[in-house]
């Protein structure tokens, strides 16, 4: 693959990361409503824990898994943002 082949994937992949991390934020939005509609806290570290365990067995690399729990912590960190303000807390 040529240079240009390459970044065109790589646009190509940051689209659909882009789509997919809106779909995933407007889950997250819902569940703020239903937290709030149920009186629970916002975060819950046990889930985050268990998110972060998940995804380091899953990962096949090359990415590290520090990598991935720095990623996911950034993701996860944006969604409670949208959870906080959805459910005006």
């Amino acid at each position: 693959m040529a240079i240009h082949e390459i970044r065109q994937r790589i646009d190509a992949l940051d689209e659909e990361l882009l789509r997919l991390f809106n779909e995933r934020s407007a889950l997250a939005v819902r569940i703020g409503e239903i937290k709030k509609e149920l009186g629970l806290p916002i975060y819950d570290p046990g889930r985050e824990k268990a998110i972060f365990e998940r995804l380091q067995k899953m990962n096949p690399g090359p990415l590290d898994d520090q990598a991935i729990v720095r990623l996911f912590e950034r993701v996860i960190d944006e969604s409670r943002h949208l959870e906080r303000i959805h459910s005006g807390r």
